[in-house]
This record gives C-alpha cells, structure tokens and sequence, in this order.
C-alpha cells in the first residue's frame, strides 16, 4: 500500500485556478493524486511520493510543494504546543538537520500573535526531535562569511534545514514542510535576469490563465529578458520545469532516489522539439535580447540533460526556434498568416523609468491592433488605469501578484 500524503502548493495570489489544473492534469498519470481545495495563494492535494515529485519537477505557475505534517485544532498556545509536539517529525526531518518556521499566517483565529506563533511551534517540534533523537538542541543553521568558519579558520559545513510554514484558519493549525529549497521560479536557464525581470511562474501563470495553445503564434513586443517566450517554448515542447534543478525533499527521510528518478526520465521522455510552434518577440535593448537568447540557450541545455552555462552567450545560434529581433514596440509587426495571441509585461512605472513614461507607452500600445489584426492581447502590469491609458477596457481583468508586486492581468480580443 502506498503511503499518501497531505501536500499544498503555493503560487502567487490569482494564480490558484492555474495551479488547480495542472494538479489535474498530473493526476491523469497518478490516480493516487487528488486536488482537495483551492485557498487563497495555496492549492491542497493529497498524493504519493510519485505525486510529490510529479509535483515538485512538472509545475509551471507553483512557487513551492509543501508536505503537511499534522492538522489540529488550537484555540490557545498550550494546544498549538500539543499539537506541533504531537506531530511525527521524525518521520520527515533526519537526524542532524536544522528547523526552522519560516513563516506564520493566522487569519480569523483566537492565535493572532505570529511571532509567539513561530517560537512556540519551534520550541514544540525542537522538542520533539531532541527527545526522538537524545541530543539536547538542533543543529543551528551556519551563516554566511565569518560564521561559517570553525576555530581553526576551516569553513563549516552548512547546516540543512528544515523550513516550517504555519497556517492557522478559524482555529485550525497547519503544520506544512517545505519540500522545494529554493522557489521554484528558479528554473535555472536564467543567470542573467535583465532589468525588472517578470518571474517565470507569472509568465507561466498568464499562458495558462490566457488559453494560449501551441497552434497559435505568441509574440511579446517588450521580451526583455525572454521569461514569457521561453516559458512558452517549455509548454510548447513539454519541458518540464523542474528537470534542471534540485529540492529540498531529497534530504528527508522520505525521498526516494528510485521514484525520483522515475518520474524524472517520465517528463524527459515527453520532451518533444518536433512540435511546431511559431514563438517570436522583440525588446530595443540590445543587450536585453543577447540576455533573453542565452537564457534560450541554457533551457536547451537543460532539456537535453546538460548543465547549463552561464552568462552571455553569443554563438549559440536559436536552439529553441525562438525568433528575438531588436526592435522597438512601435514597429512591432505580424510575421505570421494567422492570428495568435500577444502576451507582454510592459515597463512598470515603478520599476522601469518614470510612472508619466510608462502611460505613455501604454497609450502607444493601442497601435497594436492595426499591427496585428485580429489577435488577442494579454498584458500584466502594476498600473490599475492601464485600460484607460492603452484607451479600450478589457474583456477580463485579475489580480495577479508578480513577486512582491501586486499586478493586474488584463485580457483583450483585438
């Protein structure tokens, strides 16, 4: 019998519905994988440890996996202590690795107090693993430059750890484990970002959001740094995101190198560059297309099984078929015979230039559509007046959060 797990995913706020689908997409290949509730920023699933790498690798719009490890009730601090000392973290955490609560959010509960939250639950489960394990305190996690160096001047090892994430909701405490290390925007084909680079889980989320298909062409007249072009040439060829890179789950106790390996060479063998798809964009930044073309250049590396190089790379020639051309927005023009979709991240007022500068740009925009008749339009941006300044409102309209920015997904049929 296989064992089955309470997991969640968190993405960005808006981006839920997204996340919700792949989730069952994925559970067509597991029937062990089972979509529970869609909360706010997070999605919950019950799965097996196939599910939970299936998860961690083949996610576009998810920011991390998380592993629930217990679910109670508390009403005060003696049962939140109970219950986090009730919960089996050995059977997650090995012995030798550090813990920490990364993160507390308490929302309609009598616990309101987050940062009592965080040291009780610490002290809880610390408690725990020191008695499972007979040692009298947890590793502490070793910090950067002069701290991680011993009394012999040698640099000490770092210190995994554990990160908690606790959610209490009308009383009800979530205890969950992170299972991804890093975020999982960070895909690895980008070690330049460009100026104000869009994160590759919102560039996943508006595709996905959008209804974009490979049979359509997709063009972006502000490229950048290419997050959204090359995250369409992943979707296109079914390249999974997570193929080039690590996760924290394979220091607990439950990974499983075998399955994880498995699942792995499953979405390799998916990888197909014989599809056709018609991906192409433009920036007037010279040094902004070179970037977007070598992060090109290092997806392909990754899906071939490579690790990928880093900076700029010049001869490199188009792997990926992606077309970048050095143009500004106001000579963007259809290359293609058939109508397909735009889907951009304009300057930010507050990222890029000034706020005047980024409406006007936006008022340029609306020359779009004589440009390319008859495509769809999808645009994120922090400007909530965005519709007036391009001068037509949109047909649909969500909050979206990029990042720490609050953003604004709108979408036209031009």
């Amino acid at each position: 019998m296989k064992k089955i797990f309470n997991a969640a995913v968190l993405c960005a706020v808006g981006a839920e519905k997204a996340v919700s689908n792949e989730l069952r997409k994925l559970s067509d290949k597991n029937s062990n994988l089972k979509v529970e509730e869609s909360l706010y920023g997070r999605v919950r699933f019950k799965t097996d440890t196939a599910g939970l790498y299936q998860a961690l690798i083949g996610l576009r719009a998810a920011d991390r996996v998380l592993l629930e490890i217990a679910q109670f009730k508390a009403a005060d601090f003696d049962a939140l202590f109970e219950g986090t000392a009730a919960a089996p973290w050995e059977s997650l955490v090995p012995e030798g690795m550090g813990l920490k609560v990364a993160k507390v959010r308490s929302n309609r509960s009598q616990l309101k107090a987050e940062t009592s939250i965080q040291a009780i639950v610490h002290k809880a489960a610390a408690q725990r693993l020191c008695g499972k394990y007979k040692i009298n305190r947890l590793p502490e996690p070793v910090l950067i430059q002069r701290s991680n160096r011993n009394l012999n001047g040698a640099i000490a090892k770092p210190v995994k750890t554990a990160e908690v994430r606790v959610y209490v909701e009308k009383d009800i405490v979530s205890l969950l484990v992170d299972l991804s290390g890093d975020p999982l925007f960070k895909r690895g084909y980008r070690s330049e970002g460009g100026t104000a680079p869009l994160r590759e889980t919102t560039a996943a989320s508006m595709l996905l959001l959008s209804g974009w298909k490979r049979k359509f062409p997709l063009y972006d007249p502000f490229c950048g740094s290419g997050t959204i072009l090359i995250e369409a040439a992943m979707y296109a060829w079914d390249i999974a995101p997570g193929l080039g890179r690590h996760f924290a789950l394979e220091d607990m106790l439950i990974a499983d190198s075998k399955i994880e390996n498995d699942v792995r060479e499953q979405f390799r063998a998916r990888i197909d560059f014989s599809r056709l798809a018609r991906i192409a964009g433009s920036d007037e930044d010279t040094r902004s297309v070179s970037i977007a073309s070598s992060n090109a250049a290092r997806l392909h590396d990754i899906a071939q099984g490579r690790d990928p190089q880093r900076g700029i790379r010049v001869s490199d020639g188009n792997p990926l078929g992606i077309d970048f051309k050095i143009l500004p927005m106001l000579e963007a023009k259809c290359d293609f015979s058939d109508a397909g979709f735009i889907m951009t991240n304009p300057p930010y007022g507050k990222r890029l230039g000034d706020q005047g500068a980024a409406e006007q740009t936006y008022k340029d925009m609306s020359g779009l559509a004589q440009r390319f008749p008859g495509w769809k339009l999808a645009v994120i941006t922090d400007h909530s007046g965005f519709e007036s300044f391009y001068g037509k409102k949109a047909e649909s309209c969500r909050e979206i959060s990029n990042g720490a920015i609050p953003s604004y997904f709108f979408q036209y049929e031009l």
